[in-house]
């Protein structure tokens, strides 16, 4: 038996007294200390066995936030992963500029694209002087104004100074378009999950 071993027998001998002292010395009867006694046996069980397999319960730890939360996305061997949302589109939470905005991801999307209230809410100002772009939408040509994201965080990508633009007309519509997706290394479709490859 090494010294770690020691060291972890005499630490759970302790544990044990401990929890004995605690039982006797409240005169429980026999059959409810017992009853006690197995609860107690059973929380530390868990608790070793969550710390032995910590590495494996990561990885069902991610399915199951992913499971909760689709959009927030998992990151996989370097890849921000996203699955598709039941309606085939895939939709991705993310901080534009400290703001969780949810996004949806369209790659015939040329610019990204950000509601008129969130570019408020994010304090992104916009200039209405001057000509705007014209955007051709299922509801006929709008006028979009031109303006910079200071910060975009999806999942580990990071993009600073990120050119989109902003209509009223987009309602609660945003866009991530090309120009973010053309900023990865890569970026793919597999088994009905999103890859973003930074």
């Amino acid at each position: 038996m090494t010294g770690d071993d020691t060291a972890r027998a005499m630490l759970l001998l302790l544990w044990l007294m401990l929890i004995a002292s605690a039982l006797v010395s409240r005169r429980i009867p026999m059959c409810q200390t017992f009853r006690l006694a197995f609860v107690w046996i059973a929380i530390f069980g868990t608790l070793f066995v969550i710390a032995a397999y910590r590495h494996q319960f990561g990885g069902v730890w991610q399915q199951l936030r992913l499971a909760w939360d689709p959009q927030q996305g998992v990151v996989q061997d370097g890849e921000f992963r996203v699955p598709m949302d039941a309606d085939g589109h895939f939709r991705v939470r993310a901080s534009l500029n400290g703001h969780a905005v949810s996004f949806l991801v369209d790659s015939g999307a040329t610019t990204t694209a950000i509601s008129r209230n969130v570019a408020e809410r994010a304090g992104i100002s916009v200039d209405e002087r001057g000509f705007g772009v014209a955007i051709n939408t299922a509801n006929g040509t709008i006028v979009a104004r031109r303006i910079t994201i200071s910060r975009l965080e999806v999942g580990p990508i990071v993009r600073e100074d990120l050119g989109a633009i902003t209509a009223a007309e987009f309602g609660d519509t945003n866009v991530l378009g090309m120009n973010f997706l053309s900023s990865l290394r890569s970026w793919g479709v597999e088994d009905r999950t999103l890859i973003l490859r930074p």
